[in-house]
C-alpha cells in the first residue's frame, strides 16, 4: 500500500498506471484526453503544452521517486506521469491541432518512448525519479521535432 497518497495520485496519473495491460499507453491516453479538452474548451494553443509539461516535471520526478522507493523498483510500471510529461511535450511541436496532429503526437511519442533512441536510453539510467521522467521528456522532444517537421510539410 502506498503511504504517500499525493505521490500515488500524481505518479499513477489518477490511476491510469493501474491499467492491467499497457499502463504506459493508458498513461499516454490519460494525458491526451485532458490536453484535447484544454485545447477544445479553453483554447490552449499547442505551445502551451510545453509550459504544462515544464510545470509538471518537478512534481512528476518527486512522485516517481517516491513510488520507486516504496516499491523497491527502478521504474515501476504503475508510474505513468512520465508519459504525461512526454506526450505534452510532443503535442507542443504541432503546427496546428486537429485530429490528425493529436493522433500523430500519440503515435510519435509512444514510438520514441518504446524505441528509446540515444540519448533517451541514457537518460533512463539517471537515479530515481529523474531517470524515470527524463527519458520520456526526451522522447517527447523527439516526437515534437518530428511532429513540427511534418507540420511544416503540411502532412496533417
Amino acid at each position: 500500500m502506498m503511504s504517500n497518497k499525493a505521490a500515488e495520485v500524481i505518479g499513477t496519473w489518477f490511476g491510469c498506471g493501474y491499467a492491467p495491460k499497457a499502463p504506459g499507453t493508458a498513461g499516454s491516453l490519460g494525458a491526451l484526453v485532458p490536453a484535447i479538452l484544454l485545447w477544445k474548451y479553453a483554447g490552449f494553443p499547442a505551445w502551451s503544452f510545453a509550459v504544462l509539461a515544464a510545470a509538471a516535471f518537478a512534481p512528476a520526478v518527486w512522485a516517481a521517486g517516491v513510488i520507486a522507493r516504496e516499491k523497491g523498483l527502478d521504474d515501476p510500471q504503475i508510474v505513468v506521469v512520465d508519459e504525461v510529461v512526454g506526450l505534452w511535450l510532443t503535442v507542443a511541436g504541432a503546427t496546428t491541432l486537429n485530429w490528425k496532429s493529436w493522433a500523430a503526437a500519440f503515435v510519435l511519442f509512444r514510438l520514441f518512448d518504446i524505441w528509446k533512441p540515444w540519448p533517451v536510453n541514457r537518460l533512463e539510467r539517471l537515479h530515481g525519479g529523474l531517470g524515470i521522467v527524463a527519458d520520456d521528456a526526451m522522447a517527447g522532444i523527439y516526437g515534437a521535432l518530428v511532429l513540427f517537421a511534418a507540420g511544416c510539410f503540411n502532412l496533417y
